[in-house]
């Protein structure tokens, strides 16, 4: 009985930077997803196939097997939590920066002492509770799922805490990063349970992927 190989990606910028990795591999998706409405890709080989899942969502696709490996940014494995899977390769693609920011003209470092408590709006409220918290600064989380930058404009926030690659949507919206949380880029994530049954599949892979980087 042949093996089959299931590839977590999401689309966008992860997928744009994978596609030359993936070749480096000789894996070449049939369909664009990016035009494509399907969900699973074939490729040029016959035991491979491309889940396409949201971002967020390819740890636990992983995690739980539904694929064997997949790519997410290191935000994304830091607020799953990465439990379950074995993070061989930094792939250094989507590189960004997980950074605070405020409003232009807000005394951030006034506000960010230690026993001072803040509003701040994030995505990750895991990253964001873990940062303040090494600082001793209380903070109430507000979680939002997009548009970040309005939060501190509108009252909602006194800071947001963000991916920034240019800070030019940033820059346009009246704010500035102020402080500097983590460096992120993409991960190889691989399930545990697959790097054992699968290892003669998974390894070439992730030793071609190691030589593209």
């Amino acid at each position: 009985m042949s093996q089959n190989l299931t590839i977590a990606l999401s689309k966008g910028r992860i997928f744009e930077e994978t596609l030359p990795l993936l070749a480096a591999a000789g894996i070449e998706p049939a369909e664009n997803p990016e035009s494509s409405r399907k969900l699973i890709i074939a490729t040029n080989h016959e035991h491979i196939r491309l889940v396409i899942v949201r971002a967020t969502d390819v740890p636990t696709y992983v995690q739980y097997g539904a694929a064997d490996f997949g790519i997410a940014g290191k935000d994304v494995l830091i607020e799953h939590g990465g439990e379950g899977l074995y993070q061989p390769l930094d792939l250094q693609i989507a590189a960004c920066k997980m950074m605070v920011a405020v409003r232009q003209g807000f005394d951030y470092a006034a506000a960010s002492r230690a026993g001072n408590r803040l509003r701040v709006a994030t995505k990750y409220p895991n990253i964001a509770a873990a940062h303040f918290a090494k600082k001793g600064v209380h903070v109430d989380i507000i979680k939002l799922y997009g548009s970040m930058e309005l939060a501190p404009l509108v009252g909602l926030s006194d800071a947001i805490v963000d991916l920034v690659s240019t800070g030019g949507t940033l820059k346009a919206n009246g704010l500035q990063a102020v402080e500097h949380i983590e460096d992120i880029s993409s991960r190889l994530v691989v399930n545990k349970a697959a790097l054992k049954t699968k290892h003669a599949l998974l390894e070439p892979i992730i030793q071609a992927f190691a030589s593209a980087i």
